[in-house]
């Protein structure tokens, strides 16, 4: 455990200083365009348990390992044509694919939690890519949060929740897209394990077909799909119309509330803002969160996916 984690600035010490980190198996946190990711080196069996570690993640829960190309992703796991079309339409960006691992892939089986199969993407954000290029290698990286409770989308949620536990931070600003990436699992044809931020209807739009959703009670075969996720330290009531006794309001729309994920309805608005406004609210102190209804289309998919593993019953 480091006795003090470094706060590095994405220039080229930082990258260079960040790489050096990784490359002795420490863990960085470091900006996407989704949220911020606590990278480890994916080879590595003691910095992927560093990362279980710092977390407080159940082993069981897999990691996505982050990549620099397409042709890199091909190292590590099975590729088909369905995963050519996707990368071209969507890397780099927010869609991790879940594919067969490879036998000859290299990675500790800790990332895949022994699964036969892998979650990777590649990032779009320029600090997490030039990271990446800095470092050399796969990148283990899941949000750079405690497990279970609200994911990070600036250095200061990072800090507030690991400094001390990991080696650096390195600061690229608020994440631009501000909920998870979408996963979608290759492995028995195309599903939907996780909305995130590409909405499913591109992916659909994309392949010329319907994709198939995951069931509530199907097994744990990706990151992010543990019932009680995301959480704040205050419960959280959905489909609220107005606050409670002891709750603040997370609005969205034209309502009275103490912070709007988007005043105008806007969805892209609303997922960048939510996990801000979340830790925002938390710090109040206050002993719930009321959400108003958010729509169940595009973006709103991740959006609610989200709540309802904040709203559930706490492990």
């Amino acid at each position: 455990m480091p006795e003090a984690t470094e706060h590095l600035a994405a220039d080229t010490e930082g990258y260079a200083r960040a790489g050096q980190l990784l490359r002795e198996g420490g863990l960085v946190a470091f900006p996407t365009e989704t949220v911020y990711g606590l990278g480890g080196d994916a080879r590595n069996d003691m910095a992927v348990a560093g990362i279980f570690e710092a977390k407080g993640r159940p082993r069981f829960n897999p990691l996505i390992v982050h990549v620099d190309s397409p042709e890199t992703a091909r190292r590590y796991v099975e590729w088909p044509d369905t995963a050519d079309r996707l990368a071209s339409a969507f890397w780099p960006g927010p869609l991790t694919l879940v594919l067969p691992l490879r036998p000859d892939a290299g990675l500790s089986p800790l990332v895949t939690a022994d699964l036969p199969t892998l979650a990777i993407r590649v990032p779009a954000h320029p600090v997490a890519r030039a990271l990446l290029r800095a470092f050399g290698g796969p990148l283990a990286g899941p949000s750079a949060n405690p497990s279970g409770r609200i994911s990070p989308t600036t250095a200061a949620h990072v800090a507030a929740g690991l400094d001390g536990r990991i080696a650096a931070i390195l600061d690229g600003g608020a994440c631009e897209v501000g909920v998870e990436s979408t996963i979608l699992g290759l492995a028995d044809g195309p599903a939907l394990l996780r909305p995130g931020g590409l909405p499913v209807e591109a992916i659909e739009a994309a392949l010329g077909g319907p994709v198939a959703r995951r069931g509530a009670n199907d097994p744990l075969t990706a990151p992010g799909q543990m019932t009680s996720h995301y959480a704040p330290g205050a419960r959280v009531r959905l489909e609220a119309s107005e606050a409670r006794e002891g709750e603040v309001l997370l609005g969205f729309g034209a309502v009275e509330c103490d912070l709007n994920l988007s005043p105008a309805g806007d969805l892209r608005e609303a997922a960048a803002n939510l996990f801000h406004h979340l830790h925002a609210l938390d710090a109040t102190g206050a002993k719930g969160i009321a959400v108003s209804p958010i729509p169940q289309t595009g973006l709103g998919l991740a959006i609610n996916d989200r709540l309802r593993r904040a709203a559930a019953p706490r492990d």
